[in-house]
């Protein structure tokens, strides 16, 4: 396979899924519902946390970001964490408590009544993001999974499951992204009114 077939492969992969994702009467619902839980909290004065491994882990960080800078519009910084970029705490944690435990001691630190937890996990089988989740829920946090078409056991700790529909990992990831975005939108345009 020559790499343009590879590029057009991929590309036609990421479409039909997106194609998918739109008419998928679930997965926008999920979108709409996760905003108003994320205004909520923030109105209320609490905070975004998210946590994900490796391509997860990146996406916390950028969702993150669109919180804290802003995505479309000028408007006041909103308070989320992503719980993968301290590596001091990271390290720490992982050597003492082991590396299942990064994410839930950041969550019992941080995290409180009101506030909102996203987890990433296209297999939704990671086992430090499955413990930040029961944390979370046990401390009364409002628990988000974006995970892919096939959850896994992370859905049994979530308030609300964001399903890519798709099964690969690359495919779940765009659609991740391209779910927070619109997420990210819809928070701004609320918490404009």
């Amino acid at each position: 396979m020559s790499a343009t077939e590879y590029a057009q492969q991929h590309l036609a992969a990421s479409r039909e899924a997106l194609v998918r994702a739109e008419a998928d009467g679930e997965f926008l619902f999920s979108i709409g519902k996760i905003a108003e839980a994320i205004t909520a909290s923030l109105m209320e004065g609490g905070k975004v946390l998210l946590c994900g491994n490796g391509g997860s882990a990146a996406d916390a960080q950028h969702i993150a970001a669109e919180f804290v800078g802003r995505y479309e519009g000028d408007r006041p910084p909103l308070a989320a964490i992503a719980l993968t970029t301290d590596t001091s705490a990271l390290t720490a944690i992982g050597n003492d408590y082991g590396f299942d435990h990064v994410f839930e001691r950041q969550v019992q630190a941080l995290g409180k009544m009101g506030d909102v937890l996203i987890a990433i996990s296209t297999s939704g089988k990671s086992p430090n993001v499955l413990r930040a989740l029961e944390t979370a829920k046990k401390l009364g946090l409002f628990t988000v999974g974006f995970g892919g078409a096939h959850d896994g056991p992370m859905a049994m700790h979530c308030n609300l499951m964001l399903r890519a529909p798709s099964d690969k990992t690359p495919v779940i990831q765009q659609i991740h992204i391209t779910a927070a975005h619109i997420i990210c939108g819809i928070v701004e345009r609320e918490l404009a009114k």
